[in-house]
């Protein structure tokens, strides 16, 4: 299952002072989806950061107070939460995609085109994806946690920007590696193939 790690940045539109996480994207057992900004010249990426053009559109992301940090993350150096500097919980999101609606998506909409983005845009993406790849595999591949975050090589990491939306300004910053505004990055289709039809997932 893939979820958007929501469109509010760390304030998840909660308002009270605290960094907060979406559900169901912060369930360890869902592809949690976040966004970036993609900025692009004649088919060459120019740069790629974290999605925050506002307090009311960046991309969700954090630590949860709820689920505590799964084994597949234990690696990954999910800091503390930013509201007691202590709790170690399911980090979010794990993966991203372009989410900022001025780059996003073409839709057509009762006979109009319009372009959307947002967190929401980025989840059906991976999960038509993780369609695509099942069709190869013959077989869906079930899930996939363990196996990207072992092979953290299947994504473009994205180092620049953060998610601060909350009125103390709490909230994640992109960094080397995982982090809670973009997890793993974003996912390279053809390495991701091999890394899911390579070895079969229970």
């Amino acid at each position: 299952m893939c979820a958007a790690a929501g469109d509010t940045g760390s304030d998840d539109s909660v308002g009270d002072g605290s960094a907060h996480v979406d559900f169901p994207a912060s369930s360890p057992f869902v592809l949690a989806c976040g966004g970036t900004k993609l900025t692009a010249t004649d088919n060459t990426i120019a740069s790629e950061v974290v999605w925050h053009e506002s307090k009311t559109s960046a991309t969700g992301g954090g630590v949860s107070d709820v689920f505590d940090l799964p084994d597949y993350q234990h690696k990954s150096h999910v800091p503390p939460s930013v509201n007691d500097k202590t709790r170690m919980g399911r980090g979010v999101p794990d993966v991203a995609a372009v989410a900022d609606p001025v780059t996003g998506y073409a839709v057509r909409v009762d006979g109009s085109n319009l372009v959307f983005g947002g967190t929401s845009a980025v989840a059906p993406l991976m999960a038509g994806l993780i369609a695509l790849i099942n069709q190869q595999r013959g077989k869906a591949v079930g899930f996939i946690h363990p196996l990207i975050y072992a092979n953290p090589v299947a994504f473009r990491d994205i180092t620049q920007g953060n998610n601060n939306t909350t009125t103390g300004n709490k909230g994640y910053a992109a960094t080397t590696g995982w982090d809670a505004c973009t997890g793993l990055g974003v996912a390279d289709g053809k390495k991701l193939v091999s890394v899911l039809t390579a070895t079969p997932v229970a």
